[in-house]
């Protein structure tokens, strides 16, 4: 009778002991969760970069075989002008604007 008691006892405080380790242990369910959490915004991230890495790609190709984007390029964004043109850049310009972004022609 005291053995079968003691048994209980033990396989009572034994599963106690599982549980608690299958929910708040290091490898337990929160932790579980915490890791699956962190996996979905790593793929997440890893999608964003992906899709930024193929649009630098297409620029790339633009810019190695299409000399109209590879001009368009030049002139925003290092303000080059044609021959007989004049830039007109204006200081204090708004966030997001590039001074002289679309030069304008002179010739009539």
């Amino acid at each position: 009778m005291l053995a079968r008691r003691i048994v209980l006892i033990v396989s009572i405080l034994l599963n106690l002991v599982l549980v608690y380790n299958l929910i708040w242990g290091k490898s337990g369910a929160i932790a579980y969760q915490d890791l699956r959490e962190q996996c979905d915004s790593l793929e997440a991230r890893i999608k964003t970069i992906g899709e930024e890495n193929l649009e630098l790609s297409r620029e790339i190709h633009l810019l190695q075989t299409d000399a109209k984007y590879q001009e368009k390029v030049i002139r925003n964004r290092l303000n080059f002008v044609r021959e007989n043109e004049i830039l007109y850049t204006f200081p204090g310009g708004g966030a997001g604007e590039k001074a002289g972004a679309t030069p304008h022609e002179t010739e009539n």
